[in-house]
């Protein structure tokens, strides 16, 4: 074997072992969850899917790019695969990593061109500059409106605090506007929406 197809391999090693640790995120639980009582909240992965969701219909109404705000979305918590998911008051008492530093590592021992990339990615989510940036970020806090509202609706009241704080920190007109719809609507509105009931 040559240098060149050791190192191919290596980073084909590299790269994989990437998306082994992102499949983490689909059993770690969002844990600010836990503060409220929320006895079983729902995965990382979960949280970023509907985040991406959210940012393709913001970055539409928007006139963002939505399938770069998707890309930024799905990115957004891959650290926490690392750090975990440090609640608004664990910040509080930690000195973590930067979310580009964290990344970094990640994916360190990825293909050059993959890693790269997601350095881009990160960078440009928490830099929060471009447009794409800040509807990436509404779709951040958009999915943890509505994911609050499901549970209140499932008996979790000390989650109305985050839907109120959260909502206030919405700054696109659409997620203010998708917000303030949200508000009061019962989780299966869609089903009687749809099926004429």
């Amino acid at each position: 074997m040559t240098d060149a197809s050791a190192d191919d391999t290596a980073r084909d090693r590299g790269t994989a072992g990437y998306l082994f640790e992102m499949g983490a995120l689909k059993r770690a639980k969002r844990s600010g969850w836990w503060i409220t009582g929320v006895k079983d909240p729902e995965t990382i992965a979960e949280h970023s899917w509907r985040c991406a969701v959210i940012g393709s219909v913001l970055a539409l109404m928007e006139g963002a790019d939505p399938a770069r705000v998707a890309l930024l979305c799905t990115f957004h918590d891959s650290q926490e695969t690392r750090v975990g998911d440090i609640p608004w008051i664990g910040r509080r008492y930690l000195d973590a990593a930067s979310n580009e530093t964290v990344t970094a590592d990640q994916v360190s021992r990825a293909h050059d061109r993959v890693a790269e990339g997601i350095k881009a990615i990160v960078a440009e989510y928490e830099q929060g500059d471009s447009l794409e940036a800040v509807v990436a970020h509404d779709a951040d806090r958009l999915e943890c409106v509505i994911q609050g509202l499901e549970y209140l609706q499932q008996g979790y009241p000390a989650a109305q605090e985050w839907v109120d704080t959260t909502r206030a920190r919405l700054r696109t007109p659409s997620a203010v506007a998708l917000g303030e719809a949200a508000v009061g609507m019962p989780i299966a509105e869609w089903q009687r929406t749809y099926l004429g009931g």
